[in-house]
């Protein structure tokens, strides 16, 4: 999610807060804490507190329309990227603007994976760090270990490297020393606000402004190679690639009906997503996309069991977000925003999307 001034959840890069038992929340109090709102809001996906918006209702992204993405060319076969990582069965790559798009948005679905015993290869494009700095950047992506950690059942040490790719951008990838069927994987662009106007302390710039040529490149906010729209775009076929995927998921794209106020840096990883897939060998139909924002919207169709896993999961990430932070399942769902996310979960595919 992101730009909402929005809480980030992380905390230090090796340190894993130990799974903790949550008690199961019935209906009734997961009905009741949706209206049991106090206090300031924190919101998004990526990192901004959205001060603006009623109790009741999350944030809306600002709509600007979107350059065509640059195409990738298609290359057969391409050269073994140093970011390659042997399938361990069925493997999904899921691409995604901002750590926490996927434990809000893709799940009960993701955890259904890791507990398959599939392969999971997850990429963050942004750094989610709402104009914060690195620092509260890695706390999210320390959270976003630790949700992964309760999915998988297991707190041991994750194994971080940088690698170079044939792209020339400067990826950090972490690993379970127990687990190498799942990575994480991130390019810690900047956070491109829910204005999509970015934020000062990173030059007021983000993908937006990336793919619509208003801004010749990006800095990661780790100080990696600059990425212009190209490199970018090669940069997530090679991370695909690499993943030897059957499955892709990701954030709704820009020029689907669904993205209609999302946050504008979920609409520009779709739009990526889609626009490359296609050059490392990934068909249409093998590619899911998942509402985000706009989720609010539509039906609840997350409850039960399958909410309170849910919750636990992202109440373990949120744990270590000093600006999201929720300590209860009921305080999780009182988020406005959030508890509407949390209660929802729309996949589509390519078929589905209503292009517009």
């Amino acid at each position: 999610m992101s730009d909402i001034d929005e809480p980030s959840r992380g905390g230090d890069e090796d340190a894993q807060p130990a799974p903790r038992r949550r008690p199961l929340v019935s209906r009734r109090t997961l009905v009741w804490a949706g209206v049991a709102v106090g206090g300031l809001a924190a919101l998004g996906g990526g990192a901004l507190i959205y001060r603006d918006i009623r109790r009741s209702a999350g944030p809306e992204g600002t709509w600007v329309e979107l350059n065509p993405i640059v195409p990738v060319p298609s290359i057969s076969p391409r050269a073994t990227s140093p970011a390659f990582e042997q399938p361990l069965g069925e493997t999904t790559v899921a691409v995604w603007a901002h750590a926490d798009d996927d434990i809000i948005f893709a799940n009960p679905h993701l955890a259904g994976v890791i507990a398959s015993g599939a392969t999971l290869r997850t990429v963050f494009v942004t750094a989610g760090d709402a104009g914060r700095g690195l620092d509260y950047a890695k706390q999210r992506e320390a959270g976003i270990r630790a949700a992964y950690d309760r999915m998988r059942g297991s707190t041991s040490a994750w194994e971080t490297r940088e690698v170079t790719l044939l792209s020339g951008a400067r990826v950090t990838r972490f690993v379970p020393v127990d687990d190498p069927r799942l990575s994480i994987t991130v390019l810690r662009l900047p956070d491109g606000n829910l204005s999509a106007k970015g934020f000062p302390s990173t030059g007021d710039a983000g993908l937006t402004q990336l793919i619509n040529g208003t801004v010749p490149v990006l800095r990661p906010i780790d100080d990696g190679p600059t990425l212009d729209a190209s490199r970018l775009a090669e940069t997530l076929a090679e991370l695909i690639h690499a993943g030897s995927p059957r499955y892709v998921t990701t954030n709704v794209p820009h020029e689907s009906a669904f993205a209609r106020g999302d946050h504008p840096d979920h609409s520009c990883v779709g739009s990526l997503v889609r626009a490359v897939a296609p050059a490392v060998g990934v068909a249409a139909e093998a590619v899911t996309y998942y509402i985000g924002y706009p989720s609010q919207h539509q039906p609840v169709n997350v409850e039960g069991d399958a909410l309170a896993s849910k919750v636990d999961v992202y109440e373990t990430y949120a744990s270590q977000d000093p600006v999201v932070t929720c300590d209860t399942a009921s305080a999780c769902l009182a988020q406005p925003g959030f508890g509407q996310w949390l209660r929802r979960s729309y996949a589509k595919a390519e078929s589905e999307l209503q292009l517009r």
